[in-house]
């Protein structure tokens, strides 16, 4: 029998002493779990038995697909899944029920995300102890949620030792075991019916990353109450959508991998490139890939590379589904990696009496809302959002997120079909009294009337019209303070999605850039009020004529 906690120990040891090529979520992970082993008083107990256990079970699996069906091998587990399996199942607390009760694991494609899940989805529905224990692959469709549950079921039709040891059985649309009525099939959102009395024990989500609204999350998360021990695994590629819950869940997870945030029940791993890496290096294909070698094969993703570098439209795909990499739905302004590490726990009151600008982007029903509020110290600018929307945009808006931001705070939202900018009025005069505003940019085209009345109570407004001129400079500037880590923001997700959603669009008369949106439903408001409060700044502290602006990029 392998040592399976030798095996995990020793990745650990391989990916923090830099051996194995990593990203710095994995030796996170890593380090994690290390300083976890090594705590005193610990709530939670690893459990060598139970961490071997489902190692053991899942390596009694025939492969079903590729080589190694072919040569009809089990399973063989490498070191980084032996780490995942250790890790998640090993950990009991005082009654030995299960510490980690949410998993959530980002990994490129032909990585063997669908035969791990399978397996996990197995031992949960046969070896787990759990009497009528419901298990259910789930995604946004039939074919999707039913990939995992179909390679399960393989699975169990080529392994007569364990229908007879588990006494697992196939159904056209169920696996089952008989005598613990339990079953495990697959879950989708469309498939009708009512979603509603689901009792969990596991839930797998496919492809999260594919999922546009939280519903059948949610319903997986909602069903697991009444077990003392369910598990909600999530495996997922990157993809684009950074309103999904996908991406909500990531963002989670690198709190909990950074420390900002405990969690000890929620389990997160993402495999991918560093900030800093170019993805045209094959030395960092590794570290997004944990089965380099194995079942991802190197010139493979050395001929996608190349197709990828030679025709843009290829790229995004190559990013995500190969390197792990979030990308935006269209080409884009900024590097989404680099604008992730801007995002720092910032406090407003810290602030107090310092000089500040701020821009006010004004909308009414559909569009968000935006205020932002600048400070600088030095070589580097902070930055504050503010997001209002009224109720109803919320409930008919196809952004799932709407709901979950007005929850944790970081949008703010108003009864009504109207936004209400009396909210927004009195948060502005708070600002004026509590720090050094220097000047409040606005709109006219949705303000004028507003603007007026704040004027009247002598907040200190200034319009500017919203044109590619007074755009471009506070467009390049704020993108080169990115890129030198000169930019810091509180790390609200509405300015995160907003950001990766703008794209530059230049003139091709001019050279002027002014931030545009690809789709009506992909806001950029907080995009525009940044760079109208950032333009007001730069043209206090450093004026600059912008003819000679323009004269300076045409000789560049």
């Amino acid at each position: 029998m392998r040592d399976y906690i030798a095996l995990s120990n020793q990745y650990i040891d391989d990916v923090l002493s830099g051996k194995l090529l990593s990203c710095e979520f994995v030796k996170q992970a890593c380090r994690r779990q290390r300083e976890d082993l090594a705590r005193e008083d610990f709530e939670y107990t690893f459990d060598h038995d139970r961490a071997s256990h489902i190692c053991k079970f899942i390596e009694l699996l025939p492969h079903i697909e590729g080589e190694w069906a072919r040569k009809k091998l089990k399973i063989t587990l490498e070191p980084w899944q032996c780490f995942l399996l250790t890790t998640i199942f090993g950990w009991v607390d005082e009654s030995g029920w299960r510490r980690y009760r949410t998993v959530y694991i980002e990994v490129p494609r032909k990585n063997a995300k669908s035969t791990l899940t399978s397996g996990v989805g197995l031992y949960l529905l046969a070896a787990d102890g759990e009497q009528g224990a419901q298990i259910y692959s789930a995604a946004t469709t039939r074919d999707q949620a039913a990939i995992v549950w179909k390679v399960a079921k393989k699975m169990v039709e080529k392994s007569p030792g364990m229908q007879a040891r588990f006494g697992v059985g196939t159904s056209a649309h169920a696996v089952f075991v008989e005598h613990s009525s339990s079953t495990f099939k697959p879950l989708s959102r469309d498939q009708g019916g009512n979603h509603d009395g689901y009792n969990v024990h596991g839930g797998l989500v496919d492809e999260l990353h594919a999922h546009k609204t939280r519903e059948i999350f949610d319903v997986i998360e909602t069903g697991t109450g009444a077990r003392e021990q369910p598990l909600l695994w999530s495996i997922t590629t990157a993809g684009s959508n950074r309103t999904g819950i996908c991406y909500e869940q990531r963002d989670y997870v690198k709190r909990i991998l950074t420390g900002a945030h405990k969690d000890e029940s929620y389990f997160g791993i993402i495999y991918t490139l560093d900030v800093d890496d170019d993805w045209t290096d094959p030395s960092v294909w590794e570290k997004a890939n944990p089965n380099w070698g194995v079942s991802v094969k190197p010139d493979d993703i050395e001929r996608k590379a190349r197709k990828a570098m030679e025709l843009p439209s290829a790229q995004n795909n190559f990013l995500t589904k190969h390197l792990n990499v979030w990308v935006n739905a269209a080409t884009s302004w900024m590097d989404m990696r680099r604008w992730d590490e801007c995002a720092k726990p910032l406090e407003l009151k810290d602030f107090a009496g310092e000089q500040c600008w701020l821009g006010l982007d004004l909308a009414e029903k559909v569009d968000i809302a935006a205020l932002s509020i600048v400070f600088k110290r030095g070589e580097n600018w902070y930055h504050f959002g503010r997001y209002y929307l009224n109720e109803n945009q919320v409930e008919v808006s196809g952004n799932s997120q709407y709901s979950g931001w007005m929850r944790s705070g970081h949008l703010t939202v108003n009864d009504g079909d109207v936004t209400d900018f009396d909210l927004i009025g009195t948060e502005l005069k708070e600002l004026c009294a509590e720090f050094d505003v220097q000047e409040i940019a606005f709109d006219p085209a949705f303000s004028s009337y507003f603007a007026t009345k704040l004027v009247q109570d002598g907040l200190p407004m200034v319009e500017i019209k919203q044109a590619s001129r007074f755009f471009t400079e506070p467009f390049l500037h704020l993108e080169g303070l990115v890129y030198s880590n000169n930019f810091i923001f509180d790390g609200n997700p509405v300015m995160t999605w907003m950001v990766s959603n703008t794209m530059a669009k230049r003139s091709q008369f001019s050279g002027l850039l002014h931030p545009v949106k690809e789709r009506p439903e992909n806001k950029i408001d907080g995009v525009i009020s940044l760079l109208m409060a950032m333009g007001r700044a730069m043209t206090m502290e450093e004026p600059v004529k912008i003819d000679d602006f323009l004269n300076d990029m045409i000789s560049a």
